[in-house]
Parts: structure tokens; sequence; C-alpha cells
């Protein structure tokens, strides 16, 4: 995927246990293609933005949650905004796999200004992962 040049790319780098997991779950399962590695790191495309696994099984730990429109959030999470459709094939890809979800596919603030389809997993390693999508664009930052 080409990401708008007029949108900075981010780079977000995070522990794993395991770069073959990694790989299996970044590449596979989510489709990222990968880019530069070594014997302790693997960088992927996610949509466009650079994440970079590093192997680290020391660094991993369990993450706080906050409250959230009635839901336990990962307070440490990252992901992507997408379309709606890229969303629900997503959640239905995660589901044929049997992913466990920590928030099931579902609306988010029904009704009021930041409508969003979200859905929560973890990676192989713990981490924790967001993706989502609005069906107003406009509604990302709405307060």
């Amino acid at each position: 995927m080409t990401i708008s040049r007029d949108i900075p790319r981010f780079h977000l780098a995070f522990p794993v246990r395991d770069l073959g997991e990694a790989r299996a779950f970044y590449g596979d399962l989510l489709g990222c293609p990968e880019g530069r590695s070594s014997d302790d790191w693997v960088d992927f495309d996610f949509r466009g933005h650079q994440i970079v696994a590093h192997l680290a099984p020391d660094e991993l730990g369990l993450a706080a949650t906050n409250a959230v429109d009635g839901e336990q959030v990962p307070v440490r999470h990252f992901g992507v905004i997408m379309s709606l459709a890229e969303w629900d094939a997503l959640a239905e890809k995660l589901r044929a796999a049997g992913t466990k979800f920590i928030i099931e596919p579902n609306i988010r603030f029904k009704g009021q200004p930041g409508e969003q389809a979200t859905m929560f997993f973890l990676d192989p390693s713990g981490n924790a992962l967001e993706f989502k999508a609005f069906a107003d664009d406009a509604m990302v930052f709405a307060k």
C-alpha cells in the first residue's frame, strides 16, 4: 500500500519474543510486506508505515488498561485507521484464523461524535493492536 506523501509516515519499534512468530503474524496474517532485517529485528510495511519488531523477550509484559466506552482498552497499543470495507475484511480474516480478541469487533461511541468500528487483539508476543474505521473520516478527531 502506498501512503500519501502529504501524511507523514510513522516509525514504531516494539519488542517480540520470537522473530519467526512476528514474521508469521505481521507478514502472513496481517499482510505486511517485510523490509530489512537482521538476526535481532525485522522491518514491516504496516500500511505505509514502518514498524520494527525487535527481539527483546525481557521487554515484554502485561499492559495496563483504561475504561473506554464500557470496555477495558490496553493503554499501550498501536494500529491503523482503515476504510470500513478493509476493516470488515480484516475482522473476517482474523475470525477465520481463530484470533482471540481482547475486544471483539464492534461499533464504539454509537450515535456520538467519533463513532467508529474497532477491534483489539494481541500479537504472539502480547503486544496489543487496534484496528479501527470511521464511516465519516471527519469523525476521527470529533469532540
